[in-house]
Formats: structure tokens, C-alpha cells, sequence
């Protein structure tokens, strides 16, 4: 596998979602912050995924009732990240940078942002839904992505649907 370069790298977490059929444990929360077995939150799965592939640089782009989310991320995740050595978790709530309007959508959270990451210029941006409950080391998925040569690599579960489940 070849070395990835982990300063290289920069992470941005999508985390403004309503959760709205989770309602209502997100009446008063996004989906990332709903709690998941005790302590911890939804954000949980993806942040850890981040830290055990090594990846430090990470911005949190929230939207929605993100002040308990922003309160996890501080009390919970700081003391993973040492900003001296550059590393780093930024909380970015919707800003209304490009306009008048919110969010509307993913995309347009990532568009509104660019600034951010047009800063550092980092060779790898790596794009993550912080309301999935899942497992994966991305330093393994950015290897692959680097020895593709692709411009553009996703990362997706295949689902198996019986015939008598609908999908929505």
C-alpha cells in the first residue's frame, strides 16, 4: 500500500442534517448528535473512522441545531487533535457566505465552504456523512483512490433488497 501522506489530507464531515424520521430524538438536536449507546453520538462512528486512519484535519460543516453537536465535539474530541503539530476540528455552522440562503443541500454545504480548504490546498479532500453508523479505514480508500489515478473515488455499500421490502 502506498504511504499516504495523513497532513496531506483533509477531512470535511457533513452534519446538518434535520434527521426528521428519527423524530423526535432530533427535536432538539441534528442527526450526528442523537446519542448512540450511552455517551457517545451518531458523529462518533465517522470522527473515530478519522482518528484510526490517522486523518487530523477536519472540518464539521453543521446546520441545524448544532449547539449540542458543537458541545460534543469540544468535550468529547479536542483532546485527540494537538493543534501545535497542526491538527485540528473545526465546527463551521451555515454562514449564508454565498448569499442569502442556507445550506441547500450537500453540494452547496461543500460550496459555501471552499474557502476553508482553498486555504491549506491540501492534495486529498475526503467528504463524510456524519449520520452514518458504519466502519472503515479511509487511509486504505485514499491508497486505492492515489493508485486508480482517478479524479474522483466513492465509497458505497452494495444493498440487497428483498422483493417484498419496499425502498424509499
Amino acid at each position: 500500500m502506498p504511504f499516504i501522506n495523513p497532513n496531506n489530507v483533509e477531512v470535511v464531515i457533513l452534519a446538518g442534517g434535520k434527521g426528521e424520521r428519527l423524530y423526535p430524538l432530533t427535536k432538539d438536536r441534528a442527526k450526528p448528535a442523537v446519542p448512540f449507546a450511552g455517551m457517545y453520538r451518531i458523529i462518533d462512528f465517522t470522527l473515530s473512522n478519522c482518528v484510526n486512519s490517522g486523518l487530523k484535519k477536519i472540518y464539521v460543516f453543521s446546520q441545524y441545531k448544532s449547539h449540542s453537536l458543537n458541545r460534543h465535539i469540544q468535550q468529547g474530541w479536542l483532546s485527540f487533535f494537538s493543534y501545535p503539530m497542526g491538527e485540528f476540528i473545526y465546527d463551521i455552522p451555515a454562514q449564508q457566505r454565498i448569499g442569502n440562503s442556507w445550506y441547500e443541500g450537500t453540494a452547496d454545504a461543500v460550496f459555501q465552504n471552499i474557502y476553508s480548504l482553498q486555504q491549506d490546498m491540501p492534495g486529498y479532500t475526503l467528504i463524510l456523512s456524519g449520520d452514518h453508523i458504519y466502519r472503515m479505514d479511509y487511509e486504505a480508500m485514499i491508497a486505492a483512490h492515489e493508485r486508480s489515478g482517478a479524479d474522483l473515488t466513492i465509497a458505497a455499500h452494495a444493498m440487497i433488497v428483498s422483493r417484498t421490502e419496499s425502498v424509499s
